[in-house]
């Protein structure tokens, strides 16, 4: 292996390689930030009163979304209010998910790390530094995260971390409502294969068949809604279904993404009922 010195350059100065440019490099691949495997929302998104928010991120497995605010050179007083800002709309438009704020700068100083650190805790908040470097005529983005969401603990948080992960740790995480639904879908799947069972994971719910780990479907019931991950490759059949009852729904890799309400799932609990067949047979 041959050891290659790259050059470092600031994008705030250079002619080609603009915010703009930086903005669609993350919108995509939204993984070359290290957060996670995100999925781009919405890009330029106008704010009510206010600007536009560079990005918008999803998490489907977490519920979670990032409001991803880019700014070349330092960062400075007005790049973190604008996060902060876009942040406390977003929340406040959309309570049903929890929303992160990420700040994205090529040079986040001492002092100003120093007051982003302030709100964390409270308000959560992560800054990634990025740094560019060229090669010959190849570029590479670099983004360290240089202040992580720092989450206030409780007593009961530090007693759930000791809990055994069965039915009842999800009857205490999860409504009475969403842990029907997991129910009933397990019990599709039994029609489908007597051997499978459900198993309680302290993420998530997966699937047991024949006392064999098998997950080409896991389910996270929360309080409002549940989140399900269907296993199976790209496919047009069952996005034509998707879009037939007006599924939501996110695609990556060998995996859809569901995040479905207790009404939304008895309008399409039919059509369900296909998909799941047609996921379990893929991975039989």
């Amino acid at each position: 292996m041959k050891l290659i010195k790259q050059e470092k350059i600031s994008l705030k100065n250079h002619s080609e390689f603009n915010e703009k440019w930086v903005q669609q490099v993350i919108a995509d691949d939204p993984t070359v930030l290290g957060l996670g495997d995100l999925i781009l929302k919405d890009i330029e998104r106008r704010q009510p009163h206010a600007g536009r928010l560079d990005l918008l991120l999803y998490d489907s497995e977490t519920n979670q979304r990032y409001e991803v605010e880019i700014q070349l050179g330092s960062t400075d007083e007005s790049h973190i209010i604008r996060t902060i800002e876009y942040w406390d709309i977003e929340r406040k438009r959309y309570p049903q998910y929890e929303h992160i704020a990420v700040i994205i700068a090529e040079d986040i100083t001492a002092r100003f790390l120093n007051v982003i650190s302030l709100f964390n805790g409270f308000i959560p908040l992560i800054a990634l530094q990025m740094n560019a470097y060229v090669y010959e005529d190849n570029i590479s983005l670099l983004f360290t995260k240089v202040l992580d969401q720092v989450y206030l603990g409780t007593e009961e948080e530090e007693d759930d971390d000791k809990q055994v992960a069965d039915r009842s740790l999800w009857e205490r995480k999860a409504s009475p409502e969403m842990l029907k639904i997991a129910d009933d879908i397990m019990n599709t799947l039994k029609n489908i294969d007597k051997k499978i069972e459900p198993k309680y994971n302290k993420y998530y719910i997966g699937i047991s068949q024949n006392g064999i780990t098998n997950n080409f479907l896991t389910l996270h019931p929360k309080r409002q809604r549940i989140n399900i991950k269907l296993y199976i490759n790209k496919s047009e059949e069952i996005e034509k279904l998707f879009d037939e009852e007006n599924i939501e729904y996110q695609q990556n890799l060998r995996c859809y993404r569901l995040n479905i309400t207790a009404i939304e799932y008895e309008s399409y609990k039919n059509t369900f009922k296909d998909i799941l067949k047609r996921v379990y047979d893929e991975n039989q």
